[in-house]
């Protein structure tokens, strides 16, 4: 892996994540979205036209992280900690992106949504996407409910593990970043060149527990959609992208900060 020096050297001429992001997002909710759900809407839905969108959906969701990963390698600060989110989204967050349990919870919803009598079905077609789509979740195969299982049992190993590595690696550049500042006597090119030392031996790990976040959040949506049919996948990532594209509905978050509680 790079090492963490580079971080030093190319944060300050790297492009800003929050841009990429700004365009990613622009591409998911106006391109990628709309392709999938007019797809979906088709009176007889072409599995060969519908895998063609999924595939694009999950290749946009794949590009993103691959892009968060350079983003940590360039400056970690702005990955571990994107001040760039909205007030919406930062509850959401687990070590610099959303949180993996998004994807399993999500997930789970359509294995919990037993709603399937005729007056669903027509308020589905109502939306424009028939209802033998929408039933694609309806009783799925043992199978897949052990999969899905699998995944989960996953995450609840990796999730500790991951967490417990970040505050380690935190701890240990919190204190060796405060030992050489407190034995240089003020501000001097000694103490800039002792921190900056410091910086880059421990930054390293803060770096591999980003990158190793960010692979559990890509192996997980890729493990769903590996799990799932055509149609399975097609009604997941719409939700996902669905999802992500609300928590920056303006009148949401206007709301939403309308009502926000201040610290007193």
């Amino acid at each position: 892996m790079q090492k963490a020096i580079a971080f030093l050297g190319l944060k300050k001429c790297s492009k800003p994540f929050k841009d990429y992001y700004s365009e990613w997002f622009k591409e998911l909710k106006n391109v990628h979205l709309p392709q999938l759900r007019r797809a979906m809407s088709s009176a007889t839905v072409s599995p060969a036209i519908l895998t063609a969108h999924v595939d694009a959906m999950q290749r946009h969701f794949i590009a993103y992280y691959e892009a968060l990963d350079l983003a940590a390698l360039n400056d970690v600060a702005q990955a571990l900690f994107p001040d760039w989110r909205n007030s919406l989204e930062k509850p959401f967050l687990w070590l610099g992106d959303f949180h993996p349990y998004l994807f399993t919870n999500l997930l789970r919803s359509f294995l919990e949504d037993d709603d399937s009598d005729e007056d669903a079905r027509e308020s589905r077609e109502d939306f424009g996407k028939p209802w033998y789509l929408d039933m694609a979740w309806r009783s799925p195969p043992r199978a897949l409910t052990a999969r899905i299982d699998q995944i989960e049992c996953g995450l609840r190993l990796m999730v500790p593990a991951l967490a417990a590595r970040a505050r380690h690696a935190q701890a240990k550049f919190v204190d060796r970043v405060g030992r050489e500042w407190g034995r240089c006597e003020g501000p001097s090119e000694e103490a800039k060149s002792a921190v900056e030392e410091s910086v880059a031996a421990e930054m390293e790990e803060l770096v591999d527990v980003f990158v190793d976040a960010n692979r559990l959040r890509r192996s997980v949506l890729t493990d769903i959609v590996n799990a799932t049919d055509v149609y399975q996948a097609a009604l997941f990532l719409e939700s996902l992208a669905q999802f992500l594209v609300g928590f920056n509905d303006k009148k949401l978050l206007a709301q939403f900060e309308k009502y926000k509680i201040p610290v007193t």
